[in-house]
């Protein structure tokens, strides 16, 4: 059995990944970590699992267990790993956005392998470190990836991807209020999102030179789920489309292409992205669709803890997604 920690537990993506562990036939919970509810019951910050687990959170931590997983906010993995050491042997795979990026992949000599399975299981089957994607990097890196490979982003690329309310994090916000989000949609960011530059690292790793990208993320009203539309100019065939797609994800578990129109319920509590073509004129128009807190953080993280230890990548992320 794989002998977990969880570094950050009380938050989304830290309930995640406590009831995709629970529930994994090759890992067992050592640990989870809380700076602010030690020694309280997991319960008391997911209320889903009580009768689920007996499990207190723990202020302390094991540093010899196989694999860490460390859910903290945006530059508090980096501070973490300074003040807390863990065997040679232990795995770390961060779900902030500290490592992703080449220039910051490197800790203690090891590198970080940028832990997005369609592009790089060989690199995860191997890593120590793994640097898991952001939520909307992901269903837009997906819906882009086959047309870079073939050379065939070197125009713009209009995206437009709306995220619900969980992709904030837990601490209530002034935009996270049922009283504003509900029955309510809003664009933040616009063309300067953080994820911009992840999503950038992996297309020109594929196709040196690429139109700009124009990503417009947007707030909406529901608690889960992502929807990108990405569009560019493609000259050659929907059927041609298609054909790249499905050769680019012949092997990959989780992702989908489909021919008919998608929507989030056919993806929200699963580790699946699913990709819709659509050609219109000379304009190709891709839809992803993915669960932000699953497929975009602790399912895919959980994904690539089975890479790294050889065992088959739907171990633990068998979820079926509830339509009506």
């Amino acid at each position: 059995m794989i002998k977990a920690g969880i570094i950050g537990g009380s938050g989304y993506t830290g309930g995640e990944l406590i009831r995709i562990l629970l529930n994994h036939p090759s890992a067992t919970i050592d640990f989870v970590f809380s700076t602010t509810r030690a020694g309280k019951p997991i319960s008391s910050a997911h209320p889903d699992l009580l009768g689920t687990t007996d499990m207190d959170f723990t202020g302390k931590v094991n540093p010899e267990v196989d694999v860490v997983f460390l859910c903290l906010g945006h530059g508090n993995s980096t501070k973490f790993l300074k003040s807390n050491s863990f065997s040679r042997t232990t795995k770390i795979i961060d779900l902030s956005n500290d490592f992703r990026l080449r220039e910051d992949s490197i800790l203690d000599g090891k590198p970080f392998v940028y832990g997005l399975p369609e592009l790089n299981k060989e690199a995860i089957q191997k890593a120590s470190y793994i640097a898991n994607p952001g939520c909307f990097a992901t269903a837009i890196q997906l819906a882009l990836l086959p047309l870079a490979k073939a050379g065939h982003l070197e125009n713009e690329v209009h995206i437009n991807a709306v995220t619900g309310s969980t992709g904030a994090g837990v601490s209530p916000s002034g935009t996270t209020h049922f009283s504003w989000r509900n029955n309510n949609v809003s664009w933040y960011k616009p063309f300067t999102h953080q994820h911009l530059a992840e999503i950038k690292q992996s297309i020109t790793s594929l196709q040196d030179e690429t139109g700009e990208l124009f990503f417009l993320p947007n707030r909406g009203n529901f608690t889960r789920g992502i929807l990108a539309t990405v569009y560019t100019r493609f000259e050659e065939s929907e059927d041609k489309a298609i054909q790249l797609f499905q050769d680019f994800y012949s092997e990959a578990e989780f992702t989908q292409i489909t021919s008919a129109p998608i929507h989030l319920k056919q993806v929200v509590n699963t580790n699946q992205c699913h990709i819709h073509l659509h050609k219109h004129n000379d304009t190709l128009l891709m839809t992803s669709a993915i669960d932000n807190l699953l497929k975009g953080a602790s399912g895919q993280a959980v994904q690539n803890m089975n890479l790294m230890f050889g065992i088959a990548q739907s171990e633990g992320l068998k979820l079926k997604a509830g339509v009506y």
